[in-house]
């Protein structure tokens, strides 16, 4: 980095003494950041300079009120929002998320494309894939489905498919240093060279999946010369169909933020393919029963434009119409997961909730106190008729109950109680 750097380098070096920088970004699909910053929790610093929505905070713990439960907005290390938007992810397009975990920058994506298209947000890391699908159902995106697959078994079934590709690849981490205590220890020249290997193998299956006249992001977090510029050029070599729009790279001293690298490439040949359309199960009793509940519950139908489709376990999907065939790959998160059927009636899920719930007839708005309560899982006070009901902070839904005889029985799944106090 001396080398590399020359003068530069004591004010790269001094930046390694500050505290991590810290943001977050406003999900969009739920309020605008001007409407956020109105009722934000917590001070707001100033907006990122490559994300409009996105915000730097000194909140010690960000993460445990009840705006960030309802979906309202993404923990984000700054500089890590930088890649998304070059990308411009737009309405109807089809657009791939290729190492997706945890989920910031599928959030990015996701706003951009204004609930229309498809979104596959993919990790093929399964552990990591189910925090990436929490983080799917908990911002309300309606139009994403998650898989854990390697980039090659994906290739398979996607052939110059995507109009947009991200690649925010694993790399060696130095812009981590500071947030992540691992970083250090585990950062090696050797690391460097095998990540650069693994690099060059994701990108070349994402230039198979990209149709031509595609657009593809590829981004690191990390400074290393052989993972970022150098990786594209040597792309570039491989793939003379490609050519480079653009790059950026930040460092901590001379952006606020811990660093990022993120190019721009687009697909000047080749054509779009179409692929198989995912097939819908259908089940006409389960399928009743849902409308049955729907037509009660909520006060304007859902998108016109999906398909239910029903699990041979009773669990039903909402799938977005131009949802492609994902066999032969983990799948963890299909659309919006609506709830289950048991052969009698229907039950809905906290997804259900968190994609429609604001479209709900019965909603309960809790002050902050009972929105608490209801997240460690206990009962409050329900002054409505009998049945099942939203949960929301204000008109912002946190999940389901059940309201009986003035008491609202607690629907939150077991494994989302987790309110830091």
């Amino acid at each position: 980095m001396q080398e590399r750097l020359g003068k530069e380098y004591p004010a790269f070096l001094t930046s390694y003494g500050r505290p991590p920088e810290k943001g977050l970004r406003v999900n969009t699909l739920k309020l605008s950041a001007e409407e956020f910053a109105s009722r934000a929790p917590f001070p707001l610093g100033e907006k990122t300079a490559w994300e409009e929505d996105g915000f730097y905070i000194s909140e010690e713990k960000p993460g445990g009120d009840v705006y960030h439960f309802a979906g309202l907005y993404y923990l984000q290390e700054p500089s890590a929002m930088c890649a998304a938007p070059l990308l411009g992810a737009g309405k109807g397009e089809r657009v791939l998320d290729l190492c997706a975990a945890p989920g910031g920058k599928t959030v990015q994506l996701a706003a951009g494309m204004g609930g229309s298209g498809v979104l596959i947000a993919n990790e093929i890391v399964y552990d990591r894939a189910k925090i990436l699908s929490q983080n799917v159902e908990r911002m309300g995106i309606a139009n994403c489905a998650v898989t854990s697959a390697s980039p090659a078994r994906l290739k398979e079934s996607f052939p110059a498919y995507f109009d947009k590709i991200l690649v925010d690849a694993p790399c060696s981490g130095e812009g981590m240093f500071k947030k992540e205590k691992n970083a250090v220890p585990e950062w090696s020249e050797e690391n460097v060279e095998r990540c650069a290997e693994r690099q060059r193998h994701i990108l070349d299956c994402a230039a198979e999946m990209l149709a031509g006249g595609g657009k593809m992001v590829y981004s690191t977090c990390t400074f290393a010369e052989e993972e970022d510029e150098w990786q594209i050029g040597d792309f570039l070599e491989r793939h003379g169909e490609f050519a480079l729009l653009g790059t950026k790279k930040l460092y901590p001293h001379t952006a606020r933020g811990e660093g990022h690298f993120a190019a721009l490439l687009e697909k000047r040949e080749g054509e779009r393919l179409p692929a198989k359309k995912f097939p819908v199960a259908k089940n006409a009793a389960a399928e009743r029963a849902f409308r049955e509940f729907a037509a009660d519950f909520f006060e304007t139908p859902l998108l016109p434009d999906g398909a239910l489709h029903t699990l041979a376990d009773g669990r039903m999907y909402l799938v977005p119409a131009d949802m492609p065939c994902l066999s032969g790959v983990s799948l963890l998160r299909l659309g919006v997961e609506l709830g289950e059927y048991d052969g009698k009636r229907f039950k809905p899920a906290h997804a259900l909730a968190m994609a429609f719930g604001t479209r709900a007839k019965r909603k309960l708005s809790l002050s902050r106190g009972d929105c608490e309560t209801y997240l460690r899982g206990g009962t409050v006070p329900a002054d409505m008729e009998d049945g099942w009901a939203v949960v929301c902070v204000e008109e912002f839904p946190l999940g389901l109950g059940k309201a009986v005889n003035g008491v609202l029985k607690n629907h939150l799944p077991k494994a989302l109680r987790l309110l830091r106090t």
